[in-house]
Formats: structure tokens, C-alpha cells, sequence
């Protein structure tokens, strides 16, 4: 059969030589390209050792491929398993393998409360609308693989389909920090669950989170980093299988192929494999450690925020899908959430433990949302910094916030609180080292998403 120009385009000619600096080009390119896909890749490699749902070292939510964990209350500080945790919600977490076929889905009547259950494919992309903000109703859906050709039992209200290997269910459910809402939600808790079709039996199921049992995290919880999900010593190792996982997107065949051929190489001869690990390696120390930091991600705004508009619906925008995937994986999509980072003061100086600072939204300018705004404080590797407070996030969960005179709203960031006992309740902890503020907006109205509403600047206090 013959080859067309167009095709031949798209398959490197076997065989060719490949220089180094090729090759590193190259490797560096598939290393920004494939590290969101290695990193699912390997989240599904711990989730096949976990027998049952319940927790990892008795803190995050997990269960084998196919079922989710919950949580009954806040995600716990020492978390490692996801960067940029959030207090402002109960989360949930289940790794799906379409190697082991649908999953059902439970979502109960949440009545007026906020919820959210982000579905994304192995390129961390939704493929699901469940949510408050779509007007999902209660049942039980199913994820399904693209390729899955079974019949739809009775009693399943949708089907939504995924056509990577691997995918991931994040519930999210807003919850007041009050003893109060941490009872009323229980009941709703117990009935999000996901499962194999299999075990579908027509009517919903239900089981008590707080009973959760806990198994062994090995270092899923250990360091004061974020797990480590990409090895760059053997990501070229691993690539060949990735490729199988994630088919190519229409306008991503001939990416696919150039990567195709450096791998082959690398399988080929020894010596183009020891370039692309010491590429991989380079690329880690250096591309990854930029895209971690936010201050050089995202779209710029007024006082030295960022934000992103196109999460968990990248395309071909692979430096926002890896940039945020190093940094803060699994965001929302921007209907669903809208973010806002902030490393900086007005002065465009780093925010750090040395300094104190405040936020002031006048009057009337909170978060524009339908569902829930906060502030979250992260010390400089995305986590929470241990305070006596136990606080960490401040926002709509928070009954005790104490508006100024001119009903305005001022928070407080720093080591020392606030020299006002008043502002106490306004206050975010800080450690002594570099930290962020992440400002999230959950059900953003349209001013949050196209510009008109940016958050106010951070100004640093007279020491």
C-alpha cells in the first residue's frame, strides 16, 4: 500500500541517526509531554495494593481500581499524596483501570449543600459532569470505559466514558468547620461510593467512613514533599507503556510517532538511553522545579496573582497540564472552580515568615461564587504548616470571621498573630520559611473567570 506525503510526515524514518543534542531536545519534549501520565500511571500502581476502601496510613482516602475512599472529615495535615490540599471540603479518592472495566458511581441528594465530583481521564482532563453546578440528580452513574460495549443495567441514570487506561473520582463535598455540619454531613458521606459493575445490585449501598479501615502508606505520608509519583531514572523506562495507555488526540499522531522513535532508539542502543535518563534527570532539577513554583505559572494578574483558566480541559496546552500537575494536580475545570495563586506582596516581594501581611476585600467583594470561596495558606512544598490553631484555610466554612468597621473583611498572615485580639479569628498561621496563598472560588460566577473580579493585594505590615 502506498504512503501519502501526510502520512509519511508522521513515522521518522527507521534507522536514522539521532544526535545527542536531538535526543535531548527531544527527551526534554516528552518529559514535559508525559509527566501528568506517568504520574496517574503510578497512583494506579499503589491503589492495586490496597485490598479494600479505606484509608492510607489511616489518613488518605483509597481503594483498589475500580472503588473509592472517603473521608468523614478534613483531609488530615500530614497528607503527602496530593500538593495543595483543601480544608474546605470531605474528600474522596478512586483510581479507575479500564483493563478492569466500569465503575458505578453513588451520588446521594446533597439537598443545598455544595458538591463536586471531578472525573479526569490519565491526561488528568474531565470527562464527567456530576456537580451542584450542573444540576446533577441523585443516583448512581457509571464511568465506562470508551471501549466498553456492555449492556446499561437498569437503575444507572448516565454513562460517562474515559479512553485513557486510567482515570481518577475526586469527590468534594463543602462542609461549615462546625460540630454541627461535621454531624449533618455523615449521612451523606456514607452513601458516596463507587464500585465495580459487577457488584451493582440496582439500589444504592452505603458505609460508615468513619470506620473506615487503614492500611500501610509506605511513603505516601512520610516526607515533608508531595509523594513522589515521577521517577525521572526510569520515566523513559516507563513511557513505552504510557503511550499504550493514552491514545493520541487528533492533532497528536505525529507526537506520539517522534516519541515513538526516540524510544525505540533508546530500546535499540544503550547509549540513547543513558542520554534520555540524564535528560530526564536535568529536566526534573530544572523544567519541573520551575513549574512547581507559581509564581511562573499561569496567566498574570493585577498585585502579582495568577490563575488558570483551562483546568481539566488542557488540549494541547501541555505546559498548563504539566505546570499544574506539578504544582497542584487535579484541579477543577473553570466552571467548577476558579483559582488564584498568589508567592508575592504588592511590592513583588516573596511572601515569607519573616514578615506579617493582610488581604482586604472591600465590602462587597468577596469571591463572586454560587458555592464557597477560601484562602488557603501553604508553606513552600504545597502543604499545610502544623499550627497549634489546627487552622489553615479561612473562608466560607468560617462562622467567627471578624469584618472591620466599614464592613470589609481583613485577613492576617504571618508567624506572630495579630497584635488585635479581635483579628484572631482572621488570622492564617505561617511558617518561618517561604509560603503561598491560593485563594480558590468554587462555582465561580463569570467576573472570576474573564478578569472583572481579581483578588486584592497582599500588603506587608509595618514590622
Amino acid at each position: 500500500m502506498s504512503t501519502s506525503p501526510s502520512d509519511a510526515l508522521a513515522l521518522p524514518v527507521a534507522g536514522g541517526r539521532m544526535t545527542a543534542d536531538y535526543l535531548r531536545t527531544m527527551g526534554r519534549l516528552a518529559y514535559l509531554w508525559g509527566w501528568p501520565l506517568v504520574n496517574m500511571h503510578n497512583r494506579l500502581t499503589i491503589m492495586e495494593k490496597v485490598p479494600a476502601p479505606g484509608l492510607l496510613g489511616g489518613i488518605v482516602p483509597a481503594g483498589p481500581p475500580g472503588a473509592l475512599g472517603m473521608l468523614h472529615d478534613y483531609i488530615d495535615p500530614q497528607e503527602r499524596v496530593v500538593a495543595c490540599p483543601n480544608q474546605d471540603v470531605a474528600y474522596g479518592l478512586g483510581i479507575l483501570d479500564a483493563h478492569r472495566g466500569p465503575s458505578v458511581v453513588q451520588v446521594p441528594d446533597f439537598g443545598e449543600r455544595f458538591w463536586v465530583y471531578q472525573v479526569v481521564d490519565q491526561r488528568t482532563e474531565s470527562f464527567a459532569r456530576l456537580g451542584a453546578m450542573y444540576g446533577t440528580g441523585p443516583g448512581c452513574y457509571l464511568l465506562a470505559p470508551a471501549a466498553w460495549d456492555g449492556p446499561v443495567p437498569d437503575g444507572i441514570a448516565g454513562v460517562f466514558r474515559f479512553d485513557t487506561r486510567i482515570a481518577a473520582c475526586i469527590p468534594r463535598v463543602f462542609m461549615n468547620d462546625t460540630d454541627e455540619d461535621r454531624a449533618a454531613i455523615q449521612p451523606l458521606l456514607n452513601q458516596i461510593m463507587a464500585y465495580p459493575l459487577a457488584e451493582f445490585t440496582g439500589k444504592a449501598r452505603t458505609t460508615d467512613w468513619s470506620q473506615a479501615p487503614s492500611y500501610p502508606a509506605g511513603d505516601a505520608t512520610g516526607s515533608e514533599q508531595e509523594t513522589r509519583w515521577v521517577d525521572p531514572t526510569v520515566f523513559f523506562d516507563v513511557l513505552p507503556t504510557i503511550l499504550d495507555e493514552v491514545p493520541a488526540r487528533p492533532g497528536e499522531e505525529a507526537l506520539h510517532a517522534l516519541v515513538r522513535s526516540v524510544l525505540s532508539e533508546a530500546a535499540r542502543d544503550p547509549r540513547v538511553a543513558d542520554v534520555l535518563r540524564e535528560t530526564a534527570i536535568d529536566a526534573e532539577a530544572t523544567l519541573m522545579r520551575e513549574l512547581f513554583e507559581f509564581r511562573n505559572i499561569g496567566i498574570p494578574l493585577d498585585h502579582h496573582w495568577s490563575t488558570q483558566r483551562n483546568g481539566a480541559a488542557f488540549g494541547g496546552d501541555y505546559l498548563s497540564r504539566t505546570a499544574m500537575a506539578r504544582a497542584n494536580i487535579f484541579v477543577n475545570l473553570p466552571t467548577e472552580t476558579a483559582y488564584f495563586y498568589q508567592d508575592f506582596d504588592k511590592d513583588g516581594e516573596r511572601l515569607t515568615g519573616d514578615h506579617a501581611y493582610t488581604l482586604t476585600f472591600p465590602k462587597g467583594s468577596l469571591a463572586p461564587v454560587r458555592g464557597f470561596w477560601s484562602v488557603t495558606l501553604y508553606n513552600q512544598h504545597h502543604f499545610f504548616h502544623p499550627n497549634d490553631l489546627d487552622r489553615y484555610s479561612l473562608g466560607t466554612k468560617n462562622k467567627t470571621l471578624c469584618l472591620n468597621a466599614d464592613d470589609s473583611l481583613t485577613l492576617h498572615a504571618g508567624v506572630r498573630p495579630p497584635a488585635d485580639d479581635r483579628d484572631l479569628p482572621n488570622w492564617l498561621p505561617a511558617p518561618d520559611g517561604p509560603f503561598s496563598l491560593y485563594l480558590r472560588a468554587y462555582w465561580p460566577h463569570s467576573t472570576a473567570l474573564d478578569g472583572t473580579w481579581q483578588p486584592p493585594a497582599v500588603t506587608r505590615t509595618a514590622d
